[in-house]
């Protein structure tokens, strides 16, 4: 029995440097595939800023048609435009005059003669979050805008029955107290926004 014993005993000196190697060479390989990892570089981010001290810093042109804001005549100085939801996209850019068109009748006008800066980004989830977002990115300067020639407005609009956001960057002639504003419901835009052809 001793011997059996002594056999099993001198025989798991390699088992268990055999053990001891497998086990170094596991941690090795977790190792070595974490630190692959670290090293691979995150996808580059869309650049979501929008200027507005780059933006032409005119007030808004003479006649019609004139955009209001709040009944203060702006010029629309930026357009940021966004799909609604995981599998939906953008109308091409010789089709965006109908998205306009739908947030109040004849911005695709008033884009045609103030020529905003127009921008696409990648698709939003909610009309709050998107409008959060916007006003991030398109930051006003002084108090929200308050105080400035500069006011933005965002949120959604539904184009043949599909929601879309929207965000504008207006420049009013003079500082006012306007700021921000968020629209909740699609009939919201015509509460704020107005084309007047006179």
């Amino acid at each position: 029995m001793d011997t059996i014993v002594d056999a099993l005993i001198g025989n798991s000196a390699p088992v268990n440097v055999a053990l001891a190697v497998a086990g170094a060479a596991a941690l090795w390989i977790v190792w070595r595939s974490l630190r692959r990892r670290r090293g691979i570089e995150a996808p580059l981010r869309l650049d979501l800023n929008v200027e507005v001290a780059a933006l032409e810093d005119r007030g808004p042109p003479q006649g019609p048609p004139v955009l209001e804001f709040y009944n203060l005549p702006v010029r629309l100085a930026a357009v940021v435009l966004a799909p609604v939801g995981v599998n939906r996209e953008l109308p091409s850019e010789d089709r965006l005059a109908p998205l306009l068109e739908s947030v109040v009748p004849g911005l695709d006008k008033v884009a045609e003669s103030h020529r905003p800066l127009v921008r696409r980004w990648p698709n939003q989830v909610s009309a709050r979050g998107f409008a959060h977002l916007f006003f991030k990115h398109a930051k006003l300067p002084g108090l929200a805008g308050k105080g400035t020639v500069w006011s933005s407005v965002a949120g959604v609009v539904k184009v043949a029955g599909e929601p879309v956001m929207a965000g504008l960057v207006l420049r009013a002639a003079v500082p006012n107290s306007i700021g921000q504003t968020i629209v909740d419901a699609e009939h919201q835009w015509l509460g704020c926004l107005r084309v007047k052809w006179v």
